[in-house]
């Protein structure tokens, strides 16, 4: 095992799950807009190539393999691309999250919150 490896995907995907509160916190971005300027400014894919699973679980690396799949599918069959390319690419991520979101709700015992 890759140790100095597996310590930058847990550095770099705590820092960037810091900032990325930061400025939840303090400035009027919402996730979806930091994912958008992260890709947009081309920075994201660096931040992948140098810590891999690290910027790739946060919620940023969602963002940007959706966008990754868009202009890769916008690429080979044009403008409709732009709606199939994300979710194209996304499929099997989505896919895992409701089985095993459903599993756990079988297995859970939900509790109503009192107000």
């Amino acid at each position: 095992m890759d140790w100095y490896m597996v310590l930058k995907a847990f550095i770099t995907g705590g820092v960037i799950c810091i900032i990325g509160q930061i400025l939840i916190d303090k400035t009027k971005l919402t996730p979806a807009r930091i994912l958008v300027i992260l890709g947009g400014l081309g920075w994201y894919k660096y931040l992948i190539d140098f810590a891999g699973c690290g910027a790739t679980v946060p919620l940023t690396g969602f963002g940007s393999l959706l966008a990754k799949g868009t202009i890769s599918e916008v690429k080979s069959t044009g403008l409709i691309g732009a709606f199939t390319g994300g979710i194209k690419a996304a499929a099997g991520g989505i896919a895992a999250a409701i089985f095993f979101g459903y599993i756990a709700s079988l297995v859970s015992k939900p509790k109503i919150k009192k107000q």
